[in-house]
């Protein structure tokens, strides 16, 4: 089937813990080979990349900080000598900087729009050549509630993630008829380990969602 991932190359950015991992799980078991993507945790990915070879899978690590350009680049290089061409980029990598209104810096607006939107941008356009000319390509991005809700973390994260699904929906309508299909996934929370230093973060999230429910239940 067109779609079967089997044999085919795919990078996943921020793929060394927490979602990123489980799609390069995924990926591998139903047959890709995966590049793991990560900036600092090199010994999360080796760890990850080696149970997926000695399941049988391939795996390789490209440490790289996706919000550079060069970098970007020299991570596409390195992944298509490995591996072979990208055919399936999935955009996971991101920061979680929680800041309430009065708190929120120009720093950690300029660093969450870097890492969770420009990353994305970044990497889909360093793909492109490739899948275009085999007219053949996957773009998956991992995006989050808060892209249309207000969120718990900060607005300077709204704003990195509501970009992320303007930046899908430009590219899946431009890139469609060229055999590129580009989609955005937009989960809830979900307990990984950059969530485990933030258990006041965590524990409000909780209790908004069981108001919430509580709400719903009402006769």
């Amino acid at each position: 089937m067109a779609d079967d991932p089997k044999g085919r190359t795919a990078l996943v950015t921020g793929g060394s813990r927490g979602i990123g991992a489980a799609v390069c799980r995924a990926l591998a078991n139903a047959g890709a080979a995966v590049a793991i993507n990560c900036r600092e945790r090199i010994g999360q990915a080796e760890q990850l990349a080696g149970e997926i070879v000695k399941r049988g899978g391939r795996a390789i690590v490209v440490a790289a900080d996706v919000s550079q350009s060069e970098a970007v680049m020299n991570m596409v290089e390195r992944v298509s000598a490995g591996l072979g061409p990208i055919d399936i980029l999935v955009n996971n990598a991101g920061i979680a900087i929680t800041r309430g209104v009065d708190d929120l810096t120009e720093d950690d607006f300029d660093r969450t729009i870097l890492v969770n939107l420009k990353s994305a941008f970044l990497c889909t356009q360093a793909v492109l050549p490739s899948m275009r000319a085999r007219k053949w390509g996957r773009i998956v991005n991992i995006s989050s509630g808060a892209a249309r809700g207000a969120g718990s973390i900060g607005p300077h994260y709204n704003a990195s993630k509501a970009g992320m699904e303007g930046l899908t929906r430009g590219y899946a309508a431009r890139l469609v008829k060229e055999g590129i299909t580009v989609n955005a996934v937009a989960p809830s929370l979900i307990e990984t380990d950059m969530m485990s230093g933030q258990p006041q973060l965590v524990s409000r999230i909780r209790s908004a969602a069981s108001a919430r429910r509580t709400k719903w239940r009402r006769p």
